[in-house]
């Protein structure tokens, strides 16, 4: 009960402040906004709960009608993410996560900074298709049990964390806010970029960041000892087979349907219905691997947390809130682009420190979309080079669950991550700024 009073007073707190600079409408939609920003950072109430708050909020308060809130919640590109997952779910479920863990741990060099690396891209890679908190956990009592020597411990550890961070924005369906960034550009009526496309933009950055900063890891450490880890990978059975087989016709059918512009225009195909279509094929006799109990295992507080993040952009953009506060913020506009950028990662990367990064998300869309308007395409690139920056926060435990999941093993000191992670925060910033300037324009 805590929690909710506190969350409450910072609402009103917000509502008081913002009166002095924006109406009462405004100031009430600030206030909601900060309310459940508190709420979702300090788990007084479920995650799902507090994400179909805005369904009673909104209208209740006269900011947006209930016909203009529903329907978020049901938006297109979420049934993309629920296949997605339910495939993630198979993999899980006959442990073909483990094999991919273990062949990747294998390739690298048993020292310390070989571990880092391996633990870093291991955690990347399979953060890319998993759940990022689902594989921190997971390789989590790996970081444990390779040393003794209590700084390695942290420096396996954070490369655990941090590598899932950076890996979850490989693919669309990776993390929470590149989701939001293609819902929203779907809404607005903007190209948004297909799968493969995805991928082929966004892996300059998870490569550069996946040199960057385990190497900043490793700094400090390159000479001590770990322990001999096995080798082995585990053979893979059958049904295991079969899966890999499915995944490897998925990823083949994503290719084709990738548009190679002006060369080859894709298949054409809805990815939406691609990625929910292999998602319950997952349930088909004698080709899947689930049955309906599985289906327990699906996130619903995130596909509810999606539709609290598109009620919250709808409610800036229908009430005229965004427009107000880039009107306030409009100097931004006359910076040089790449500045704009470089201003637009910072003050992503750095306010993210401080709330959920699909809040902040939710919020910084909208805004940045005023600018959008009259940028043509470099508007488009400023929103995903916001959109990536959300996600790469690295010094604090609230900023991601991957850090939050790290720091319960009582290993790592806030003031040790935030010393690292303020570093790591700063070459995210530079690396998407600059990717976002010279790629993706």
């Amino acid at each position: 009960m805590r929690g909710i009073l506190i969350s409450i007073l910072i609402g009103l707190g917000f509502f008081g402040v913002s009166l002095f600079g924006f109406s009462t409408n405004h100031a009430l939609l600030i206030a909601v906004v900060a309310t459940l920003v508190t709420l979702w950072t300090n788990g007084a109430l479920p995650l799902g709960v507090v994400s179909l708050l805005p369904l009673i909020l909104f209208p209740a308060l006269g900011i947006i009608d209930i016909k203009e809130v529903a329907p978020n919640y049901s938006k297109t590109i979420i049934f993309l993410f629920i296949g997605g997952f339910m495939m993630a779910i198979a993999v899980e479920k006959i442990g073909l996560h483990k094999y991919f863990s273990a062949k990747l741990l294998s390739l690298f060099p048993k020292t310390s900074t070989g571990i880092i690396y391996a633990l870093a891209i291991t955690a990347a890679l399979l953060s890319a298709l998993l759940s990022n908190t689902t594989i921190t956990l997971m390789l989590m009592p790996i970081g444990l049990f390779l040393t003794e020597n209590l700084k390695l411990k942290v420096r396996f550890l954070l490369a655990i964390a941090y590598g899932a961070s950076i890996g979850g924005i490989i693919t669309p369906i990776g993390t929470a806010p590149n989701m939001l960034l293609l819902g929203f550009l779907e809404e607005k009526g903007l190209e948004a970029p297909s799968f493969g496309e995805w991928i082929f933009m966004v892996s300059p950055v998870a490569i550069l960041m996946l040199i960057f900063v385990p190497y900043l890891l490793s700094l400090s450490v390159k000479n001590e000892c770990v322990k001999e880890i096995s080798t082995e990978i585990p053979p893979l059975d059958d049904t295991q087979k079969r899966l890999l087989w499915i995944l490897g016709s998925l990823a083949v059918l994503l290719l084709l349907n990738t548009p190679i512009k002006p060369y080859y225009g894709g298949l054409g195909l809805n990815e939406k219905l691609i990625l929910l279509g292999y998602g319950l094929l997952m349930f088909m006799p004698k080709i899947g691997f689930m049955d309906w109990d599985d289906t327990r295992n699906l996130p619903y507080e995130i596909i509810f947390l999606f539709g609290a993040g598109f009620s919250i952009a709808t409610a800036f953009s229908q009430t005229g809130l965004a427009a107000d506060i880039a009107h306030k913020i409009s100097f931004i506009s006359t910076l040089p682009l790449f500045w704009m950028f470089l201003l637009v990662a910072l003050f992503v990367s750095f306010s993210t420190e401080v709330t959920s990064n699909t809040a902040l998300t939710s919020i910084a869309l909208p805004i940045f979309y005023e600018f959008a308007k009259d940028m043509g395409s470099d508007g488009i690139v400023m929103m995903m080079v916001a959109t990536i920056a959300a996600s790469y926060a690295f010094m604090l435990p609230i900023a991601t669950p991957p850090n939050a999941i790290v720091m319960s093993s009582r290993v790592i000191k806030v003031g040790t991550m935030a010393k690292v992670g303020v570093v790591a925060n700063f070459i995210g910033v530079f690396v998407v700024a600059i990717v976002g300037y010279f790629l993706w324009r």
